[in-house]
């Protein structure tokens, strides 16, 4: 398929096409320029657009001025014939139910925001870590003119450049432009490269080693292909909502689980001297009203986090991203607490920069940035991709405005030195300035073409001249350095094995067991669309729909497949054909139906099923990015039944395999008699086949625990879980008012059983623990201790304001008070925060002995609870458990490891939200569980 035709609608929503005549454009969407001020007074917040007034010289109707609103739809009614009419009203009818209700609810302004300022933005390079970076830097950026200084901090526009996303260089001091490109799973729109297992199978796998390993190959082919700015990983979503159509990017449904995996990837991603981003910052966990005007409403949905739940819940995998060193963090779309993300100075100067000691930059998501001026102060330091209020209209918030902002003292120098310092800094720390591993000439692919020859610019009817814009370069690694080996052991161990009644598998090649020799043949059949290959694994755009085998969701996240071993290929290939006969039926038909006497025949019978959900701007059969429900799509529940109900005439044994990009309901079928396994296969990328015929066929012992819980209703998850799918008001509000009780937290909290608890999997070998140790490295106390790193690595000086082309400018009054002081967290201090968080407090050790027949891995699992604290901390709300540490051992048969947990001070620590710091007990004790699973827990101990 032709990229150029993916980019018409691809990068999150993208509202323009380009016709195949040069030049030549087609609106999608009518334009937002009538809606927003003009480009001089973008500064303001976007919770105030309901109170402005439009421009004198606006000669086109404001969308936020209800009497001249009215006034013009009456001169246009006068003007227009009855059929125009009777459209418009059916368009207004629609939008005022889309809007909650109708005109009678729409507000003139949106609740205020509930974030409060946090003023100004600290400067980056106050950490050791980062000294020498910063020192070159600032060097680099004194030298710097204004309009290099502005190259680099803002896009050049959707596909005004071969990346997704690009900036311009400065190129008299020899900074280049750089490259930034999707995604988590792989190189967007890139030819040859891996297509790697999701982040929700890299979760399941509990393997830190693989976390990393897969980070390096991704970044590794990164950089080969020229790419700056890799956007990835992604732990928001969180998983709050299950349903949530972009969850399968991130890692599991669980703060720690989504940190550990984050770092790894990123420290794997960044040793290969690529730029790791870590998205989407922050409460970004439905599809539905996650953009402004995606939906029909002005603005897009405002996430309401409590500051302790944004601590312990969804800031927390940042934190750990922080404390790896991330490069660049990416502000998400929809409001926090009535104020855009990618505006919110409380969470990016107050939260992300001061607490957090974020010494990288801020990038927006694409198109993400809803105002000027105002975003800068607020601590956004790169505007992708440059567009402004909508794609490809090329009038950039930024860009010449940025200009005008600093020559007319709006946005301080101070501020614009910082962003572009901490831009270069990450550079300069991953050593992009290293000409041995960036010395090409920039990024040698397309992302607009799959052909040799193309545009730069494919954006722009100027670009009239094609050049050499593809080089092909094969990226995949090749022998032992095979980046499919990395991606089918994450694939392998991201496989989670749920039931096994009777140990009916492993299946044996030969196909009867060794104990029950027979002269027949067995017999084994494959049903379900979802084992084969379907139309072809890149078949849709940017994979938005559900066919053939599942190996990703899809959106922004997605890649093109280079290949895509598909189950039924795989395994027909693995079994002896001269003593197993494999049947395919590779379709959800109801066989007992169309082939009832190809299911009474079979000895076993392998089913495959799935659940698919991507991203907002793309939507198939009715799901719009989130998920309409938890259940199996494309009738799966009703094939299994039937196979089941029919399977060697109802003797035979059923094996259920589920492609899923979260958690689905299973009870419908899971207690059927002929049921006798279960696999949740997640989504396993490029090697899915492969990976399935080594769980299936043994030659992996499964290890993969599930990263989420699998429950019985999508009510058991909680009113907190169900997505907003209808509008509540102008600005849609979803409250997280459960706080910290999502997933198992919810579960335990509430006393429901689920199905299959999280953390949970099954192996076929069997584990014993025993003699659990803890050890108090460190004394409590209550508070971490207090410090505050301020290296103050360059000073700037302000020269003449007649230096234009230097455009150093005199901060102007009304700018002072920006500079006043703001009195800094004193949970900060270092990245990630106070260094005394990640000090480790106590280890606890346990005995894991392999009990079974065969060798096989196991995930201990560490969690913490409040149960027998004294003191203050008795009137602390906490979870029954929080999962804290986790560790994967091999084990060969009847051999015994000592596993070791460390427990950092965060880790054992709640957010206090009166003292605005990380508080331990320090009354009674702490108690540490250590199990299998969530809810099969075999040993504790106390710190």
């Amino acid at each position: 398929m032709d990229r150029s035709q993916i980019a018409s609608e691809s990068r999150e929503g993208l509202l323009r096409s380009y016709s195949k005549e040069r030049g030549e454009s087609i609106p999608l969407r009518k334009s937002l320029e009538d809606a927003y001020r003009s480009s001089n007074d973008s500064d303001l917040d976007a919770t105030d657009y309901l109170d402005i007034d439009p421009p004198k010289n606006q000669s086109k109707v404001s969308a936020y001025a209800p009497q001249q609103r009215l006034a013009a739809i009456r001169r246009t009614f006068a003007r227009r014939s009855k059929c125009l009419i009777i459209v418009l009203l059916v368009c207004i009818a629609f939008w005022s139910v889309l809007a909650a209700g109708g005109f009678f609810l729409y507000k003139k302004t949106p609740l205020e925001g509930q974030s409060p300022p946090w003023y100004p933005s600290p400067a980056g390079g106050t950490v050791p870590q980062w000294s020498e970076s910063y020192k070159k830097a600032a060097e680099l950026v004194k030298a710097m003119s204004l309009p290099e200084k502005v190259n680099i901090t803002t896009g050049t526009g959707w596909q005004m450049g071969l990346a997704v996303g690009n900036s311009g260089p400065a190129i008299h001091v020899g900074f280049p432009g750089l490259s930034y490109q999707d995604g988590p799973l792989g190189l967007r729109f890139a030819d040859n490269a891996t297509a790697f297992p999701a982040g929700i199978t890299v979760g399941a796998t509990w393997d830190k080693e693989l976390m990393y390993e897969r980070g390096k190959a991704h970044g590794n082919e990164a950089r080969l292909k020229g790419v700056n700015v890799l956007l990835g990983p992604c732990v928001g979503p969180l998983g709050r909502m299950p349903a949530g159509g972009r969850n399968w990017e991130g890692f599991g449904s669980d703060p720690y689980l989504q940190g550990v995996a984050a770092a790894e990837t990123i420290k794997g991603i960044q040793e290969e001297g690529v730029i790791a981003t870590i998205k989407h910052f922050v409460g970004n966990e439905q599809e539905h009203f996650r953009q402004s005007w995606e939906w029909g409403l002005p603005n897009a949905m405002s996430s309401n986090i409590d500051d302790r739940t944004l601590h312990e819940m969804y800031g927390w995998p940042f934190g750990d991203s922080v404390k790896a060193g991330v490069g660049s963090v990416m502000c998400s779309y929809q409001m926090v607490n009535n104020s855009y993300s990618c505006g919110n100075s409380k969470l990016l100067n107050g939260y992300l920069k001061d607490e957090l000691g974020f010494q990288g930059f801020v990038q927006s998501d694409w198109l993400a940035q809803r105002s000027g001026v105002a975003s800068g102060l607020a601590g956004l330091d790169v505007s992708m991709p440059g567009d402004g209020l909508t794609w490809a209209a090329g009038k950039s918030l930024w860009g010449p405005e940025l200009t005008k902002a600093v020559l007319n003292g709006s946005l301080p120098v101070s501020r614009l030195n910082d962003m572009v310092t901490r831009v270069v800094a990450a550079w300069y720390q991953m050593g992009q300035d290293d000409k041995s591993k960036f010395g090409g000439e920039g990024i040698n692919f397309s992302s607009w073409t799959n052909d040799e020859m193309g545009f730069i610019n494919a954006g722009s009817p100027d670009d009239k001249e094609k050049t050499l814009v593809n080089k092909f370069v094969d990226v995949q690694g090749t022998g032992d350095d095979a980046h499919s080996i990395i991606a089918r052991k994450v694939a392998t161990e991201g496989t989670v094995l749920v039931k096994n009644e009777g140990d009916i598998l492993p299946l044996s090649v030969d196909g009867w067991p060794a104990d029950q020799p027979h002269n027949l043949i067995f017999r084994i059949g494959i049903f379900g669309e979802d084992a084969a290959e379907g139309k072809g694994p890149n078949a849709c755009d940017d994979r938005a729909c559900n066919q053939g085998t599942l190996a990703s969701g899809w959106g922004s996240g997605a890649v093109e497949f280079p290949y895509l071993v598909n189950p039924m290929a795989a395994l027909k290939e693995a079994f002896n054909k001269d003593r197993v006969y494999v049947t395919e039926f590779p379709t959800n038909s109801p066989p007992m139906k169309q082939a009832p006497a190809v299911l009474n025949d079979q000895d076993v019978c392998i089913v495959f099923v799935n659940s698919d959900s991507g991203e907002g701007y793309k939507s198939w059969e009715g799901i719009n990015g989130d998920r309409n429900d938890l259940n199996l799509q494309k009738d799966g529940d009703l094939l299994v039944k039937q196979v089941a109900d029919g399977c060697g005439a109802g003797n035979g044994n059923t094996v259920v395999v589920v492609h899923s990009v979260g958690p689905v309901i299973l009870d419908k079928w899971i207690n059927h008699p002929g049921v006798k396994a279960v696999i949740m296969a997640n989504l396993p990328g490029q090697e899915s086949g492969n990976a399935i015929r080594d769980i299936l066929l043994g030659t992996v012992n499964p290890s993969g625990k599930l990263p989420y819980t699998l429950g019985r209703s999508l009510d058991d998850y909680g009113p907190g879980a169900q997505v907003l799918y209808y509008a509540n008001g102008v600005v849609p509000q979803q409250n997280f008012s459960e706080g910290l009780y999502i997933d198992y937290r919810h579960f335990d909290k509430f006393g429901i059983d689920p199905t299959f608890e999280f953390g949970f999997g099954l192996s076929y070998t069997t584990f014993e623990y025993s003699n659990i140790n803890v050890a108090a490295l460190l004394p409590k106390s209550p508070l971490p201790a207090p410090e505050r790193l301020a290296l103050h690595l360059h000073n700037w000086t302000t020269p003449s304001p007649t230096q234009v082309q230097r455009c150093f400018l005199v901060d102007s009054a009304s700018s002072r008070s920006y500079d006043e002081v703001q009195p800094r967290s004193e949970a900060g201090g270092d990245e990630g925060g106070n260094s005394d968080l990640w000090n480790i407090y106590a280890s606890v050790s346990v005995d894991i002995k392999n009990t079974g027949k065969v060798a096989g891995k196991e995930v201990a699992q560490l969690y913490i609870n409040y149960a027998d604290v004294e003191g203050d901390a008795l009137n602390v709300d906490y979870p029954v458990k929080v999962l804290r540490g986790f560790e994967k051992v091999f084990l060969e048969v009847d051999e015994t490891k000592a596993v070791q947990f460390n427990l950092t001070r965060r880790d054992l620590s709640y957010w206090c939200v009166k003292k605005q710091n990380w508080v331990i007990p320090d009354q009674g004790r702490i108690t540490i569980r250590v199990g299998a699973s969530s809810r099969d827990l075999k040993l504790t101990g106390w710190y």
